[in-house]
């Protein structure tokens, strides 16, 4: 197995950067996507604002538990910093309380 030199300041970096763009990506999806799908039915946002968002927000949770284990958090801290995900403007908050 190969092992990575990454420095805990860049991953870290890296998962506030994966977690800002997350939570960027829910607000467009609920904010704009959704609203043009169902209002004006235009159902093409949704599709490519949900594929990002999708795809950020599994990094997001494989960043979660990958920092759990580099940062030696509780169970109950990657807990809420997983659950933040699911919240319109948790990711800002896990990474303001977290990191």
């Amino acid at each position: 197995m190969f092992k990575i030199n990454i420095s805990v300041e860049k991953t870290i970096k890296t998962f506030k950067i994966i977690s800002t763009l997350e939570a960027i990506s829910f607000l467009l999806l609920l904010l704009v996507a959704m609203p043009l799908k169902y209002i004006w039915e235009m159902p093409q946002m949704v599709k490519i604002v949900g594929m990002a968002h999708g795809v950020l927000f599994l990094l997001y949770i494989a960043g979660a538990v990958y920092l759990s284990q580099l940062l030696n958090w509780t169970t109950k801290t990657l807990v809420i910093v997983v659950l933040c995900s699911i919240l319109p403007f948790g990711p800002f908050y896990a990474d303001k309380k977290y990191l």
